[in-house]
């Protein structure tokens, strides 16, 4: 069994990343003994060589403060990397930035969401079943911060989940059942989730939000370690 491997596109707020570290394990700590396998990390800003996607059990694609927008060289490079990551049919779980990329990967747009910056503790609406939301009712709280949106989803992409604010909030992809991608982030917790909007609070105010608001709503979001630990009993060690 290879290695279950965390893609790494952004950094942890340096002052939340003091106390509580970087993405992996951050994952690693939500998946628990639900992966007693091997895990690897890539930063894919990096030239360093990346996994070969057949020695991989699977990938979790972070989140990432840039914007899938600016087609960066590096960003180009991911994305023609997670085209080979799904051609093999390795299973993939993009999240936020992961999510944004991976769709864009697959010929789908990403653009700054006319809705306006989606931030906090929301409640996420499953739209059918799916082995990613198993044992979830048809809402959920999620943890949420992004301001780009998949306007437009891969061919063939189903959409798993939305909210008041994300139309495409989770997607899968008809051809290749093992890849699944979540605009909100399952790894980030109430605590974490404070502190990033504390961070942003001279954005969110300056776009006319409610700071206060959301800091008084975040909560820790069972259903977030649910659909990490469900990617990979489901999909990564599943049949």
């Amino acid at each position: 069994m290879g290695p279950l491997v965390v893609l790494r596109s952004g950094d942890v707020p340096p002052t939340i990343a003091a106390r509580r570290g970087e993405y992996l394990g951050w994952f690693r700590a939500h998946i628990g003994d639900a992966w007693p396998h091997a895990w690897a990390e890539h930063d894919v800003r990096g030239d360093a060589p990346l996994t070969d996607p057949r020695a991989a059990a699977g990938f979790i694609l972070t989140g990432s403060s840039h914007s899938v927008t600016e087609r960066a060289p590096w960003m180009l490079r991911y994305e023609a990397y997670l085209r080979e990551c799904v051609a093999v049919g390795a299973p993939v779980l993009g999240v936020c930035f992961g999510h944004q990329i991976l769709a864009q990967a697959l010929g789908g747009q990403v653009t700054q969401n006319p809705r306006g910056r989606e931030m906090g503790t929301r409640v996420a609406r499953r739209l059918g079943d799916d082995p990613l939301f198993a044992g979830l009712g048809e809402e959920f709280a999620v943890n949420t911060t992004h301001v780009d949106t998949v306007a437009r989803l891969p061919e063939g992409a189903r959409v798993l989940a939305t909210t008041a604010l994300e139309p495409h909030a989770a997607f899968a992809l008809a051809e290749r059942p093992r890849v699944r991608a979540v605009q909100f982030h399952p790894e980030i917790d109430g605590d974490a989730m404070r502190e990033w909007v504390t961070l942003r609070r001279h954005l969110i105010e300056a776009e006319g939000l409610d700071a206060d608001a959301m800091l008084a709503e975040a909560r820790d979001t069972p259903a977030g370690v649910s659909v990490l630990r469900n990617f990979v009993t489901e999909l990564v060690l599943g049949p």
